[in-house]
């Protein structure tokens, strides 16, 4: 069985993060979401095959020609036009039946099992409480899919589609007969659609483990804090006498924490990295590598991207920080609402309420702060932007 990985798409709602890299290779517990994606199916299938596109080539780099031993294949979507459109490119490897992921959602091992084991055709489901803004399927009385209608008012059942699929090679033919959407894009469901008109059956496949579409950046953090419940804790680098390690901490070898630095798992601090002295971490952290968290600084369920620094005298709670990024002195990141209110963040020009009570800040590749700047919960700040001293960041700095 084949593996079918989507990772092509730009990742525009997580600007200014994916400015410099793909969205499936965003960090979460110290590794590109892609590869937890790869574990998840790793145990059913024998080939993966990678659709690619924006930076597909980091995205090579990256897995090279196989993953803990699966091969892969590449292929490219050079210019993307939806879900059906992505499935399609890979044709020209597939010859037998296979499973689609997208490479940014987090689920369980259980559901491409799962799918593996169901027949022919298949679709994975879950139940919400409020399917409105989902796909929503309707099952026939043989436990196969009578239906499935995008975002419906009125919903006729609680089962939402994860986006998960399993597929004959045959279904290249339906996609070969599916049309552009009123959004100009080749739909999935339209093709599982006429697969039903054609008298065929699509298993559907009830799934109730994790499920999680990493999208927008708070997305992200929600998804390092799920997979860091997992982490064991597991002590390689040099730690200085002094120290205090609490719960489950990582520290890789080659990464350095210093005198007198106390910290609260779950936290992962990866090689190259150097912490303290007299530093706080706590709550699901990231330390990446190369980066340098230094002299009276706290950071709170955060990720920082490699060589990212925060060298002294700083708090940083509930953010991600780009690769390069640099804190001056001084530095402190609001994450809370005075008002008790879930933060709010722009989002390609919207403004979207996260769900999240203590939120950050997201700042793109290379950001530099002066010394003593206050940055305001929910603010994004563009990839290589320089925010002066003694500055109180209240909005967006660039982008969109």
């Amino acid at each position: 069985m084949y593996g079918v990985v989507l990772a092509a798409g730009q990742g525009t709602r997580m600007r200014p993060l994916t400015d410099r890299r793909p969205k499936p290779l965003l960090p979460a517990a110290g590794r590109p979401l892609v590869e937890h994606v790869l574990d998840a199916c790793i145990d059913v299938v024998d080939e993966f095959v990678v659709v690619i596109g924006y930076r597909g080539t980091d995205v090579i780099e990256r897995l090279g020609d196989a993953y803990r031993g699966t091969p892969i294949s590449y292929v490219e979507q050079a210019d993307p036009a939806g879900t059906a459109h992505a499935i399609e490119q890979a044709r020209e490897v597939v010859d037998d039946r296979f499973v689609v992921l997208n490479g940014d959602v987090l689920v369980d091992p259980a559901l491409p099992a799962s799918l593996a084991a169901a027949d022919g055709n298949a679709i994975a489901t879950t139940r919400v409480e409020d399917p409105r803004s989902y796909g929503v399927v309707s099952v026939d009385d043989d436990g196969s899919m009578a239906s499935i209608v995008e975002k419906p008012d009125e919903p006729p059942t609680n089962l939402a589609n994860v986006g998960c699929y399993a597929f004959e090679p045959a279904v290249f033919e339906y996609i070969d007969r599916t049309e552009q959407s009123e959004r100009g894009e080749y739909e999935i469901t339209d093709t599982l659609d006429l697969l039903l008109s054609d008298g065929h059956d699509v298993s559907v496949v009830e799934y109730e483990g994790r499920w999680l579409d990493v999208g927008r950046p708070w997305e992200l953090l929600r998804a390092n804090e799920l997979l860091l419940e997992e982490v064991e804790r597991d002590v390689r680098g040099s730690v200085a006498a002094g120290t205090q390690l609490e719960g489950a901490v990582v520290v890789e070898e080659g990464a350095t924490v210093r005198d007198d630095v106390h910290i609260e798992g779950p936290v992962v601090i990866l090689s190259g990295a150097e912490v303290g002295p007299n530093a706080y971490i706590r709550g699901a952290t990231v330390v990446g590598p190369d980066a340098h968290v230094g002299h009276a600084v706290e950071v709170k369920n955060s990720i920082l991207f490699s060589e990212a620094a925060v060298p002294h005298l700083s708090y940083v709670g509930d953010s991600v920080l780009g690769r390069d990024v640099n804190l001056g002195a001084g530095t402190k990141v609001a994450n809370l609402r005075h008002d008790d209110a879930s933060v709010r963040m722009t989002v390609k020009g919207d403004r979207v309420d996260t769900g999240r009570r203590k939120l950050g800040v997201v700042l793109g590749d290379g950001v530099k702060t002066g010394i003593n700047v206050s940055l305001n919960a929910g603010v994004k700040v563009e990839t290589e932007a320089g925010i002066r001293p003694g500055e109180t960041v209240m909005r967006d700095v660039g982008g969109e």
